[in-house]
């Protein structure tokens, strides 16, 4: 989960699972690889470097530098249970993180400028590559799963505090469901990904 959006000063996240970034560790996330190595960590679990980089194919020295590239920002660490002899296993320290994308691209840095642009426009290629993924493949998924996902648009005139309202509503009902959430073994489960893309547009 990588949550965009405005933050106030004073705003925590909804648990010690979400990391907050700041300019230092959005910089150290600010390269698609990393986000990459670090979205599959979250969604599938510990792995090696080897194994990350057969998944993602990439080389496993690549995955390697950037896993310990991880590690110095505090986004992953090693899973001493897994582990054995020099096989080194990984696993995410937080299960999503957020920021606030707005003070970023405001920051007087121009280094902290371009790695929220790096960030946001990654978390879109990744979006747009899942959508694709799953389109690609709906065929072979079953009649309950071909009848409990959505592509859809809305559009609606607004102010700015209403459609902070309306972001913040949707975002309260997604995280409501972690509640029921299932174990993996349970029967006719699969991970479950939620895009919520809302943003306004010029009248022309």
């Amino acid at each position: 989960m990588l949550t965009l959006r405005h933050m106030a000063e004073n705003e925590q996240p909804a648990s010690d699972e979400v990391r907050v970034l700041d300019p230092r560790s959005l910089r150290g996330l600010a390269h698609p690889l990393r986000m990459r190595l670090l979205g599959t960590l979250r969604e599938y679990g510990p792995a090696t470097a080897s194994q990350l980089a057969d998944r993602l194919g990439e080389s496993s020295g690549a995955t390697s530098y950037h896993l310990r590239q991880l590690a110095t920002y505090g986004f992953v660490e090693d899973d001493p249970e897994r582990g054995k002899g020099r096989e080194r296993w990984w696993k995410a320290t937080h299960r999503g993180t957020r920021m606030s994308s707005d003070k970023f691209l405001a920051h007087p840095d121009p280094a902290v400028r371009g790695a929220v642009n790096t960030v946001l426009h990654e978390v879109a290629t990744q979006h747009t590559e899942q959508m694709s993924t799953w389109l690609g493949t709906l065929h072979g998924w079953s009649e309950e799963w071909r009848a409990a996902w959505d592509i859809s648009d809305f559009g609606m005139r607004l102010t700015p505090e209403l459609a902070r309202e309306m972001r913040d509503k949707v975002h309260e009902l997604i995280e409501s469901y972690r509640e029921k959430e299932v174990d993996r073994d349970t029967e006719g489960s699969a991970p479950y990904r939620v895009h919520l893309h809302a943003f306004p547009r010029d009248e022309d």
